[in-house]
């Protein structure tokens, strides 16, 4: 019989009150920035087919660029949660562990080498940046005898974003393309299209949905990896297919928004405050969760010096930063 826990019997509850966060915060993206939006303009925007310049400016500019930040935000939680689980690290994030860097180093090379190439071509080469980062972050953290430590892969992560975002500064200035590169690296939701959703949404559907799928598996990898062999899991199979998901994930938003660390550090860990150590609630609630603080980001940035933009990547690291510091002063273990 299985064993019903307090966050078993409440989850429903929670998830309903994240999707009403969620709810609250992209109607709240929709209406507050430079241009004056009311709620009854973005309610026709959404469910008419009336025309007027307010109305205009929420289909075409500000519903893509906040559709972009659900979707990004969601995976880059997600892709964080089944990193910190994979590797039992509370310190891991596709940011700090090199796929970013990994995927923003190959999106400057494909600038440089093939500049004609169209966005699917753009997707694929950031997919492949970010496996060759984490490729190099956990070659190097396996090199020296003990194994994977958390404190070690960070290491590497630090060494190796450092190297590969030089690389990308590099090719930039050789190259004579520093600006086109910051365009699409500078970490913000600015000028996203409809175009470019039809792309890289689906891609991020169904890393999500596999993701999912995988929760339960995921929950006794992040217990003991001798249990889940123990219990018959295809431990080799499981952990290549999350991998691939979290390569998909991280670089499928960095080729829609650029580089953007401490979300997948960030937000998992509040999310096991609420919901406990079972993936199989820390994924879902992460997708939700996620989504809603980087609308509350992309939200910020438009507002605080309005009609000018602060970087969404600076007011994510400003909250992010001292997250991180705190949990490597308890010890770099799970709440």
């Amino acid at each position: 019989m299985t064993k019903h826990t307090p966050h078993t019997l409440l989850f429903p509850f929670k998830l309903l009150a994240g999707f009403l966060v969620l709810l609250f915060m992209f109607f709240a993206a929709m209406v507050f920035g430079a241009a004056d939006i009311t709620i009854k303009d973005v309610w026709l925007a959404l469910t008419s087919s009336a025309v007027n310049s307010q109305i205009s400016i929420i289909r075409e500019i500000r519903l893509p660029r906040e559709v972009a930040a659900i979707f990004v935000g969601a995976a880059l939680a997600v892709s964080g949660a089944i990193m910190q689980g994979m590797t039992r690290n509370p310190l891991a994030d596709p940011g700090l562990l090199g796929l970013s860097a990994g995927a923003n180093a190959a999106l400057a090379i494909t600038i440089a080498l093939i500049p004609h190439t169209n966005y699917f071509g753009m997707m694929v080469a950031c997919f492949i940046g970010a496996a060759v980062g984490a490729a190099l972050v956990f070659g190097i953290s396996a090199m020296k005898k003990g194994g994977f430590s958390p404190f070690r892969i960070v290491l590497a992560g630090a060494a190796i974003s450092a190297f590969l975002y030089a690389i990308a500064e590099w090719v930039g200035i050789y190259f004579k393309i520093s600006k086109n590169v910051s365009m699409w690296t500078s970490g913000g939701m600015v000028g996203t299209t409809w175009g470019q959703l039809q792309i890289i949404v689906p891609f991020i559907v169904l890393g999500l949905l596999v993701s999912f799928f995988l929760s339960k598996q995921l929950t006794i990898l992040s217990l003991n990896e001798e249990v889940a062999v123990g219990l018959g899991q295809k431990i080799a199979t499981i952990k290549s297919i999350l991998f691939i998901v979290i390569i998909i994930l991280a670089g499928a938003s960095v080729a829609l928004v650029g580089k953007m660390a401490f979300v997948g550090l960030l937000i998992p860990h509040i999310v096991r405050a609420f919901v406990g150590t079972d993936y199989r609630y820390i994924l879902p609630m992460s997708a939700i969760l996620g989504a809603a603080f980087m609308l509350l980001a992309d939200t910020l940035g438009r507002t605080i010096n309005a009609p000018y933009e602060t970087p969404i990547v600076a007011i994510v690291a400003f909250v992010g930063l001292p997250f991180f510091l705190i949990i490597v002063k308890k010890g770099g273990v799970f709440s």
